[in-house]
């Protein structure tokens, strides 16, 4: 990949860096110039944190193979499949012109865990020929013709598992499509790799190990040990058919409980260093009093030890859609996250308890979401849209809502961007009183816009800068309406009038602007999530709060992230279960059956209830990450099934043994490389769901989805595949049986 494709933002910041001393040079010796956030420092963090990532991954893999092969020239055959699937699968990137960004990575360092599946799966049988007495170039070539078919099906099924990803739209689909298509490429790649490098190392380079001693004959002991026990319990459960029947239903009534347990999220925050505080004043307050309000909040935010730097835009109301001096910003930057041992979301909750304690404004904290994805920007990352054809209907309502949802237990920092009781002054001009004057409308509205304008009059031009002249009225006499008085007009006759003389002045209360929303008034309620809490579980409870306190003239729509969080849940779980019927059409090709897929796929409940469970103990969201992580799951799982399936149909056909004996044999031969691979996959995912390194607290759910249902699959799967396997034998013999006569009568009559 070339470097610009993937950090030319890193390259633009270090520019940067270097152009700042000379533009200091140019400044007051005052003045001074500082970095107030570098997004770069993070990328750089996160890019050497996921290489190391993928070598503390490699190494696990590595040792996998050591332990259970206790082989040196065996460890290294499935090792150096990792570097060509990884360099060919930088070869695709760079042709579709991706980068190397925080998606791409991940499913690199996912990659690792599986790409050297099929490899060992390729060695594990040459080497069980070896130990069988075979030569190694026998072996070799044997072995490879046993499990070529088995590498091919595994491998193209576990691609096809992502294909619905590639063709998903909206922000999703163009979140995932790179990460699709990376870790199809890998997969896709090692499959080549393993029926054609993998084979010919086996026969060039693997040695025989005669005497297995210490280490290697413990591990032996160890392993023989444990395929005995598998094997005793796997009769047992071959004879007591219907026990894992009851498991099977039981499984798929906790998996579909578990989808309505755990709490569903969007995109998880990640700690980027920096907190967004928002302050909101009272409707009409000045700027100068808002500036003031700022200053307190500046004292409150400086004490905070992990505060490096800050900025501050007062008055405009710019983020919040309305208007008003009592709006003030500040985005603070904090200092790295190495540093410091609390994160963003723990200081934000900090400044929060001191900033609530004032009086005259309210102030918010919240870590800026990882994605804004559109909606209006208010004092919090999420948003709704309150409507109705009647601006005074929303008036009166929106403040029932915004207390019913203040009340709701996972939300704070609740606001609006509804402003109708600014203070304004109302300006009639006397056209009969004005006309006999001598004066017009755009003689009275010209001089008010110079007065309280900020009319644009001249620029004064310097060496190195240069300097706007402003015609307006003196700023103490801008604060109160009774300076209007002070206002007068020279007439044609050059005498003076007064502004009172020629307008009728009066005070009242009003809206500060009309938001609309499509063609319909709206306003914009937005609120944030109390630590630990899901978007789905507020969005729930903000529901119901607006059925009871709003009547059916006005509505509600969630907007921007909520919104499109809603929509992600119906298109995920739509995805999922898409996913699974493109494996099905796959597999069902591959072996022409319409039976053996079902056996293949009854592993994917136990699978998914391991991820969901795994989530739910360790206070995880069913996320977007964590949804990919259960289509991943999709692919690994089959793969246990594949091997047994493959073993079993063979020993039928050549060896007429029954569907039992078949699959029982097949489970037992096939044991010593499902525990290899299911354990490398396994370890390899293990630094995600640890959420190692910058941003790992965003990739966790998915490992963790990822490493659960690895966990509960390969307990129940050992059993409930062959169970499956004899049952569906049993079902399309009793079919085929059951035709053939009726196949011979109507064949009689012609014959």
């Amino acid at each position: 990949i070339p470097k610009r494709d993937w950090s030319s933002d890193v390259c633009s910041s270090d520019l940067v860096r270097a152009v700042l001393p000379a533009l200091e040079a140019q400044l007051p010796p005052s003045v001074h110039l500082g970095i107030r956030q570098d997004r770069s420092v993070n990328i750089r963090k996160a890019f050497s944190d996921v290489r190391l990532t993928m070598l503390i991954t490699l190494v696990l893999v590595v040792g996998v193979i050591y332990v259970f092969l206790h082989n040196a020239s065996a460890t290294v055959i499935p090792a150096l499949a990792l570097p060509f699937s990884i360099l060919g699968t930088f070869a695709v990137m760079a042709m579709m012109h991706y980068s190397l960004d925080n998606l791409s990575m991940m499913a690199l360092i996912l990659c690792v865990g599986f790409v050297v599946d099929d490899a060992i799966v390729m060695l594990e049988n040459a080497v069980r020929h070896i130990e069988a007495g075979e030569s190694i170039i026998d072996a070799a070539l044997k072995g490879s013709r046993e499990i070529g078919f088995t590498i091919v099906t595994m491998t193209v099924s576990l691609g096809a598992v992502f294909i619905p990803i590639l063709f998903m739209g909206g922000i999703l689909g163009r979140l995932f499509r790179e990460f699709a298509v990376t870790i199809t490429a890998a997969v896709l790649i090692s499959g080549l790799v393993s029926i054609t490098l993998t084979p010919m190392l086996c026969s060039r380079f693997l040695r025989i190990v005669h005497v297995k001693t210490g280490f290697s004959g413990f591990m032996d002991r160890a392993f023989d040990w444990l395929r005995d026990r598998y094997g005793t319990s796997l009769r047992w459960v071959l004879v007591h058919r219907r026990v894992m029947l009851v498991v099977f239903a039981a499984v798929i009534a906790a998996t579909y409980g578990m989808f309505g347990v755990v709490p569903k999220g969007f995109i998880p925050d990640t700690d980027n260093d920096s907190l967004n505080v928002n302050v909101t004043a009272a409707q009409g307050t000045s700027y100068y009093e808002a500036a003031n309000y700022a200053q307190k909040v500046i004292d409150v935010v400086r004490q905070n030890p992990y505060v490096e730097a800050m900025m501050v835009n007062v008055g405009g109301g710019g983020d919040r859609g309305g208007g008003g001096g009592g709006v003030g910003m500040f985005n603070v930057q904090l200092a790295p996250r190495s540093q410091r041992p609390v994160s963003a979301q723990q200081i934000a909750q900090q400044l929060r308890g001191p900033l609530g304690r004032f009086a005259g404004f309210r102030g918010s904290v919240n870590v800026p979401a990882a994605l804004q994805i559109g909606g209006f920007r208010g004092n919090s990352n999420y948003n709704i849209n309150v409507q109705s054809p009647d601006y005074d209907e929303i008036f009166a309502n929106v403040p029932k809502l915004e207390a019913a949802m203040a009340e709701v237990p996972e939300v704070q920092d609740v606001s609006d961007n509804m402003e109708f009781k600014s203070p304004r002054v109302m300006m009639t001009i006397d056209r009969d009183k004005a006309a006999a004057a001598g004066l017009n409308a755009t003689q009275i509205t010209s001089t008010l816009s110079s007065g309280f304008g900020q009319r644009l009059v001249g620029t004064i031009y310097g060496e190195r800068t240069q300097y706007r002249v402003v015609l307006e009225v003196d700023p103490k006499y801008q604060e109160r309406p009774e300076s209007l008085k002070r206002i007068t007009f020279r007439t044609n006759a050059g005498g003076l009038v007064p502004l009172e003389e020629v307008v009728n002045i009066k005070e009242d209360v009003g809206p500060q602007s009309v938001n609309h929303f499509g063609q319909l008034p709206a306003v914009s309620v937005s609120f944030g999530l109390k630590p630990g809490v899901s978007l789905g579980s507020a969005i729930d409870h903000i529901n119901a709060a607006a059925k009871r306190v709003l009547p059916p003239t006005v509505s509600i729509t969630l907007q921007g992230t909520a919104k499109v969080f809603e929509q992600s849940l119906a298109n995920l779980t739509l995805l999922f279960f898409v996913a699974i019927g493109v494996v099905y059409i796959v597999l069902g090709m591959l072996y022409e059956s319409y039976i053996h897929p079902i056996t293949i796929l009854s592993g994917l409940p136990s699978a998914a209830l391991g991820g969901l469970v795994t989530l739910w103990l360790f206070g995880n969201e069913l996320n977007i990450y964590s949804f990919v992580g259960l289509i991943l799951l999709i692919g690994i799982v089959m793969k246990n099934a594949i091997m047994q399936i493959d073993f079993a149909l063979d020993a039928e056909r050549r060896l007429g043994m029954t569907p039992a004996e078949a699959i029982y044999e097949g489970c037992i031969v096939r044991f010593r490389p499902i525990m290899m691979t299911r354990t490398a996959t396994l370890l390899g995912a293990l630094p995600i769901a640890l959420g190692f390194g910058a941003g790992g607290e965003a990739r966790r759910p998915l490992g963790l989805a990822v490493v659960g249902g690895l966990i509960v699959s390969q307990i129940i799967t050992l059993y409930l595949t062959p169970v499956v396997y004899t049952y569906m034998a049993t079902w399309v013999k009793t079919t085929k049986i059951a035709k053939v006569p009726d196949a011979v009568a109507e064949a009689a009559p012609r014959a």
